[in-house]
């Protein structure tokens, strides 16, 4: 049997069947796609019910679709139930047909255990995989120390124009947002606080409650979360990006730390921010309060001022101020290594942008949480 391809010769891909044996000559490569088509076509035809060699001694070469195609054809012919094999195969087209074989995956072995052994085992897994991303951080916090360090050592090699520029990224194109959103956190927060107090005809104590709320809890607290969510998954973004295009390794190969280079420049300019970000956030929210209090509460300017100066003191503007930082360098570790675990994928930056958030305003929450504990603790 003689099958010819489609421009009548067998000079670019074709097939002569005698038998069993099928001797295939000619280029077998994309540019002869149809031809390489309608021969394997007539290969599959001839083979159902009985086994067939293909005699690759006569190929002039072979790519990726070709090898392909013969794979697709041995996986019919076998798939009805007959045998397909190879002869007289080059080394080089017996390795790019090894790479194209269609392979079936490996069926899964089925969970026998109970729901509740599952969901245990389920649960198991994500605590160590939680602390391994905790242990993860502290080592490198650890790179960060010591990049820090050298720096300090070499004060010539900081790059003193990446941390302003990081500075005026994070905290001063920042800083309408945070106000205005602090502006009406702080006036939603003082309007219920007088809805609440009306009752009892202590409507003047709101001004304690959004005193104290705010400079000890809520305006380091905003800020952090909103700088999570709008520097720390840039900083992912950023760094992630790099990562794609294989930056980061090149900075490796020039003999450049990317860590004094990238990470260093960022979480310094979110450590110097922050503190600044909450304090205007907080002076917003106090603001936003006190025009509430001056609607709903009857409360005049002055009065406003005078009891909010009866009611807080130094100590609990130092609280916020004492946060902040710490909020600023878990944002900035956080946001760091979820960059540096980005993959080559699309799917895998947006995944890590995600993580990022998500894990620093978690972290931050529970910060915040262990730093009211620790100064009820110390009666501060």
């Amino acid at each position: 049997m003689r099958i010819e391809n489609g421009s009548g010769t067998l000079d670019t891909a074709g097939a002569d069947l005698d038998g069993p044996r099928v001797t295939l000559r000619g280029r077998w490569t994309a540019d002869q796609g149809q031809a390489v088509e309608r021969t394997a076509a007539g290969i599959a035809a001839h083979g159902r019910g009985q086994p067939v060699v293909i005699d690759l001694s006569a190929v002039q070469r072979l790519d990726t679709l070709g090898a392909w195609v013969l794979e697709r054809t041995r996986a019919e012919i076998e798939g009805a139930g007959s045998r397909l094999a190879y002869a007289g195969a080059r080394p080089e087209h017996r390795i790019l047909l090894g790479e194209m074989g269609l392979r079936e995956p490996e069926p899964k072995a089925r969970d026998t255990r109970s729901p509740g052994i599952r969901m245990l085992d389920g649960l198991g897994r994500r605590v160590a995989r939680g602390g391994a991303e905790v242990l993860a951080g502290i080592a490198f916090l650890g790179e960060v120390v010591a990049a820090a360090g050298r720096v300090a050592r070499r004060p010539k090699t900081f790059r003193t124009a990446a941390l302003v520029n990081q500075l005026e990224q994070v905290a001063f194109r920042g800083v309408p947002i945070i106000v205005l959103i602090s502006f009406l956190v702080g006036g939603i927060v003082a309007q219920q606080g007088i809805f609440q107090l009306q009752r009892f005809g202590a409507q003047s104590f709101v001004v304690n409650l959004i005193g104290l709320l705010i400079l000890r809890e809520l305006g380091v607290l905003l800020t952090s979360i909103m700088v999570a969510g709008r520097s720390g998954s840039a900083f992912t973004a950023e760094i992630g990006s790099m990562r794609m295009r294989e930056e980061v390794d090149a900075l490796r190969v020039m003999g450049l730390d990317p860590i004094e280079i990238l990470i260093l420049p960022r979480i310094l300019a979110l450590v110097i921010g922050l503190p600044i970000l909450s304090f205007l956030g907080s002076l917003a929210a106090l603001a936003g309060g006190g025009l509430t209090a001056a609607l709903y509460g009857g409360l005049t300017v002055d009065g406003f001022l005078a009891r909010l100066q009866a009611a807080v003191s130094f100590h609990h503007f130092a609280v916020g101020l004492i946060k902040a930082p710490f909020m600023a360098l878990t944002i900035g570790i956080i946001a760091t290594i979820e960059g540096f675990a980005v993959q080559g994928s699309a799917e895998s930056l947006g995944r890590h942008v995600t993580a990022s958030v998500v894990k620093s305003i978690f972290m931050v929450i529970v910060l915040d949480g262990l730093f009211a504990v620790f100064f009820a603790a110390i009666n501060f």
